[in-house]
């Protein structure tokens, strides 16, 4: 191509015009026009190569302008020249430049002429254009020029980057040169504004082909341009429906599913999108929808709102805010109708009807350009939850039908998820409520062992059945139990109100640890048989772990039913873990139980714990177990801050998966000083000493305000046991600050009871007389016998 053909990319002009208005870049092609070499006008204003009297070009509203201008010619005479002027992208964030092109003129080449723009334009339909293999535009048809909103006659020549300096211009230059470097067909999407549209943007899509000549040599391009604005908008609410699906309802939770529903329609659907629930003080709960259309005013509390705008300044309401919305508003309009309302500024005012009744909203609506709101109902399962409305101001177009059925369809599915996290919440709350009510809100002061616990819901697969319990015994024991209910849920909490029940009942009659779960087994099969549920499946059971320690021999027996192993913190050694037989878990049935024995010096720690504590997605079950020890290894002389470092170290800061409970428990031994021990023979007239032996003892103790009493009551016991037990007998007493205890043991296995003795009978009143003066006494079978005690409560208790 010869130097003079008028496509040559030297022949159109082109300049740079700096923010200042000087010129910054000056082709071959304007020196040609103008006749000025670069050297002579770079850095001068732009408006020395205006003609005298010649007006300067308006600055545009937009980024581009066109028109004819009056030149001057370096030899002094006027040149008339159509200039296309258009802001180039700012290299920094002050940068502002324009390239201004003038086409070249090329008399006597009329379009129809030119064998490539005549092929293309008679087999095109469409909007079309054509490109030679330098990327100059040698034709473009009348639907083009429209779409351009530029003339036809005036842009020949010009490439891509020339017409526009938008992002498209330069991936349309950039397809163009793929197109005629390897041949093949290649198609472009854009979005954007038709020439002389001042709402909406359409969807294009540019298909490109190769156009060769006789030999096959690509010697052009052709781009067509086709409106594909309806698939376009189509795939766009499928996409929109299909990320709600998926981002909507990640979770149980009320707030964060209505601000899903409010992230995935910013940007995509509006600029400003807030969902209003229905207030639950006004409207019966957590869980409570509306049957029926709520009376006006409604009680709205804003659960989520967001914006295109960073921080949501448009928002009235804070997030917990409740307002109070009358019949008149948006909320409550569709509310009342139950149905999408839609209104528009441009509708006879109906918007700024709407909000005249909030005078801040009614400022946020010419503050941000608020030109179209629409107000959804939150509805599902026949009950209304709330209203989600959508308004826009930053979009030009109002909301369309198509645009209310999209809102509808995903406000839908947000109500179903909405609705599942208020019945959850529900749930959750209930069987908390319950499971509190089950568990120990404070745990006993007991003489053996000091005692703190900590339990946690679960946070997402709902509350279970864990629980844990420390029950006072006689003779100073205490008995300590933690247990796992399978499942989640109130059914599970209920489950585990009656484990824990039985356990108390058990250890009031003073059974040996493996005795006592295999009764708790026996009750879990009663239980699954009960529900229907077979109970060789597992489906139906728990897991146990019961100890008891004696003050008095500082020794602990435990036994498991399938419950993880309890640690043990010597008060000068790093925690271990002891080694209990395992024991199946209960429900299983017909398998035996066994317990082991312990030695605990002072100040020992015991921790007793559920799965919960040590079962992580994120490590192991051994890694769980040594970041346990660690924790529990750590110097402190508060259990509760070692319960706290415990969950601080093992549990994620967003909570559990499943329930945690944790007990520990200090022992205390009861120093030998605080105990006497007789040897009874079976002689009743041993009695009387006996009595002064711990009237003596008791004057040694400091008791005598408790001598009376206990005189009387070792005298019935140690009777009774002559009378009615068998030898060895042997009387013990045991003392703390606040209690004194009387214990006689024999080698008989019956138990005593209570009798109502008749008028003329000399003995049978004994017991009664004995349950009379002390604040509690029982009995417990031993390996030997049994054992029967009292308590009395020393004077400053009292």
């Amino acid at each position: 191509m010869s130097p003079d053909e008028p496509f040559d990319d030297g022949v159109a002009a082109r300049v740079v015009i700096a923010a200042d208005g000087t010129l910054t870049e000056w082709s071959e092609g304007a020196h040609r026009l103008l006749g000025h070499t670069a050297a002579e006008v770079l850095g001068r204003p732009a408006t020395e190569l205006l003609a005298d009297g010649a007006a300067p070009p308006p600055v545009p509203a937009d980024s581009r302008w066109n028109g004819t201008l009056t030149l001057r010619h370096r030899d002094g005479h006027d040149v008339s020249a159509w200039v296309l002027a258009h802001r180039r992208p700012p290299d920094g964030p002050e940068a502002t430049e324009w390239l201004a092109v003038s086409p070249p003129q090329a008399p006597g080449r009329e379009l129809p002429d030119d064998p490539l723009v005549r092929a293309a334009l008679t087999q095109s339909p469409c909007a079309t254009m054509i490109f030679d293999e330098r990327l100059r535009l040698r034709g473009v048809n009348d639907a083009m020029a429209d779409l351009l909103g530029l003339p036809a006659e005036r842009l020949r020549g010009l490439r891509p980057t020339d017409i526009g300096s938008r992002p498209q211009n330069a991936e349309l230059e950039e397809n163009l040169r793929r197109v005629l470097n390897t041949g093949r067909r290649q198609d472009m999407q854009t979005y954007m504004k038709a020439s002389g549209e001042s709402r909406s943007a359409h969807a294009w899509l540019a298909r490109l082909a190769p156009l060769t000549d006789e030999a096959g040599r690509v010697r052009g391009v052709c781009v067509t341009a086709h409106d594909f604005s309806d698939q376009y908008r189509s795939r766009e609410r499928l996409q929109l429906v299909n990320e709600a699906s998926v981002r909507i309802g990640t979770t149980l939770d009320v707030t964060r599913t209505a601000q899903e529903l409010a992230d995935v329609c910013v940007p995509a659907l509006a600029d400003f999108v807030s969902v209003d629930l229905l207030d639950v003080r006004e409207h019966g709960g957590e869980s409570a929808g509306q049957p029926t259309p709520p009376a006006p005013p409604v009680s709205l509390r804003r659960a989520a709102h967001q914006s295109v705008n960073s921080g949501s300044p448009e928002a009235v309401a804070k997030p917990g805010q409740v307002d109070v919305y009358p019949e008149n508003s948006p909320q409550a309009a569709s509310l009342i109708a139950g149905r999408t309302v839609v209104a528009s500024g441009a509708d006879n005012g109906d918007l700024e009807k709407w909000l005249a009744w909030d005078p801040v909203r009614f400022r946020r609506i010419h503050e941000y350009g608020i030109h179209s709101t629409m107000s959804v109902p939150l509805q599902a399962r026949g009950s209304t939850l709330g209203v989600a409305v959508f308004t826009r101001f930053r979009r030009p177009e109002p909301f369309t039908d198509d645009d209310v059925l999209l809102a509808e369809e995903v406000t839908a599915r947000a109500a179903v998820c909405i609705d599942n996290a208020r019945r959850y919440s529900r749930e959750r709350e209930t069987t908390l409520t319950l499971q509190r009510s089950l568990l120990p809100r404070t745990l006993p002061r007991t003489a053996a062992v000091e005692a703190a616990s900590r339990y946690l819901p679960a946070t997402r697969s709902g509350v279970g059945g864990d629980w844990f319990d420390v029950i006072p015994l006689s003779g100073m024991r205490v008995a300590m139990v933690v247990g796992d209910v399978v499942g989640h849920g109130i059914q599970a909490s209920a489950t585990m109100g009656r484990l824990r029940t039985a356990v108390r009942t058990l250890a009031d009659i003073d059974l040996a640890p493996d005795e006592l779960l295999t009764h708790l087994d026996d009750l879990v099969v009663r239980l699954s048989q009960e529900s229907g549920v077979d109970a060789g499946t597992g489906e139906v059971g728990a897991t146990c772990l019961y100890a008891v320690y004696d003050p008095v021999s500082r020794r602990c027996t435990l036994a498991r039913a399938g419950h993880p192993q309890p640690l043990l913190v010597p008060p000068d050694g790093p925690a271990r873990q002891l080694d209990l037989p395992s024991g199946p878990p209960l429900g299983v049935g017909g398998l035996p139980f066994e317990s082991a024995e312990v030695e605990l010096r002072e100040g020992s720690v015991l921790a007793f714990h559920t799965d919960g504590l040590v079962a992580s997605r994120e490590r192991d079950v051994d890694a769980s177990h040594r970041m346990l020890r660690e924790a529990l290894s750590a110097p402190s002389h508060s259990l509760d801050e070692i319960c706290d470092r415990v969950l601080h170290a093992l549990l994620p800061p967003s909570g559990s998966a499943d329930d945690v409970a944790l007990l520990l428990a200090r022992t205390r031994g009861l120093p030998s000083s605080q105990v006497a021990t007789w040897d009874i023979p079976a002689d009743p007239a041993l009695v009387a000493p006996i009595r002064k032996q711990v009237v003596d003892q008791l004057d040694r103790w400091g008791l005598t305000e408790a001598t009376f009493t206990g005189e009387l009551v070792v005298s019935e016991l140690v009777t009774n046991a002559i009378r009615y037990g068998a030898q060895p007998i042997r009387l013990r007493l045991i003392h703390d600050a606040s209690t004194l205890i009387c214990e006689v043991s024999d080698s008989n296995h019956t138990a005593p009871h209570l009798r109502r003795a008749k008028t003329w009978d000399e003995g049978g009143r004994g017991l009664l007389l004995v349950a009379q003066l002390t604040q509690r006494w029982g009995s417990r079978h031993t390996a030997e016998g049994k054992t029967i005690w009292a308590e009395l409560a020393l004077l400053d208790e009292l």
